[in-house]
């Protein structure tokens, strides 16, 4: 049985980690540099470090942090916001990055899943999706959950995956920082289309919603949170222990 992944996701804004709901109105958490060492430190299989303004602002990523991160670090590490192009993957990938993310460059230039996978290999590239329900269906979002792409999510996930995304991370907007737990009905049906790893981010409140999520999608490849586990709600340690305890296998 593959070993399941936690994942804690720094939403980097202006040289911080913050958190909203939803999307939407983030408050601050912390320093990056210090927060990326205390997960890397505390049993954090890996670590998602997203500039989440990058692709609104039309900018570069924020490199300076992301390399003081990186150094600080032993697990590996994505990388997204502002990914644009292959230089862009070059670029965070010498900041140490161990994988990049994208999402608004890829919806911009579906061409760039496919030339960066060739470069790099699938296991670097990893297509990051925001989805929410539009009139019953599942839509892509661009610019950090403000655009509506107007795409089915689905079929756009496996369209990058085909083109050689080698792993896929499912943020559902509408469970986003809600803490009533993950979005399953959404993740299943992601899961159910692609045969490369997911993870699934969004939603998570407690334990239990991890043991749930594991237990109802027992071919999920990981499960990624940011407040439970910034506010101290959730210690990592503590949840690889009740996963444990359902017979769900982690890395202690």
């Amino acid at each position: 049985m593959i070993t399941k992944r936690i994942i804690p996701c720094l939403d980097v804004k202006n040289g911080r980690v913050v958190k909203g709901v939803n999307f939407e109105g983030v408050r601050d958490v912390s320093s990056p540099v210090d927060l990326g060492k205390y997960y890397s430190d505390h049993g954090a299989d890996e670590l998602v470090f997203y500039d989440i303004t990058a692709s609104y602002e039309e900018r570069a990523l924020f490199t300076d942090i992301l390399r003081r991160v990186a150094e600080t670090i032993f697990i590996p590490l994505t990388v997204g916001g502002g990914i644009n192009t292959v230089e862009d993957f070059d670029r965070v990938l010498k900041c140490g990055a161990d994988k990049v993310s994208v999402n608004s460059g890829a919806i911009r230039n579906p061409s760039l899943v496919g030339e960066a996978a060739r470069k790099y290999g699938d296991q670097c590239v990893v297509l990051s999706a925001d989805v929410k329900r539009v009139d019953g269906s599942f839509r892509i979002f661009a610019k950090g959950g403000r655009e509506d792409t107007g795409m089915e999510a689905i079929s756009w996930i496996k369209k990058c995956v085909n083109m050689g995304a080698g792993e896929v991370v499912v943020n559902s907007i509408d469970t986003d920082g809600v803490k009533q737990g993950f979005d399953i009905e959404m993740l299943r049906a992601v899961r159910e289309a692609v045969k490369v790893p997911v993870i699934a981010s969004g939603g998570a409140g407690s334990m239990a919603d991890f043991v749930r999520l594991f237990k109802e999608i027992p071919d999920i490849d990981a499960g990624l949170a940011a407040s439970v586990f910034h506010f101290g709600e959730i210690q990592i340690p503590d949840l690889k222990r009740e996963l444990r305890r359902n017979d769900i296998v982690v890395r202690l």
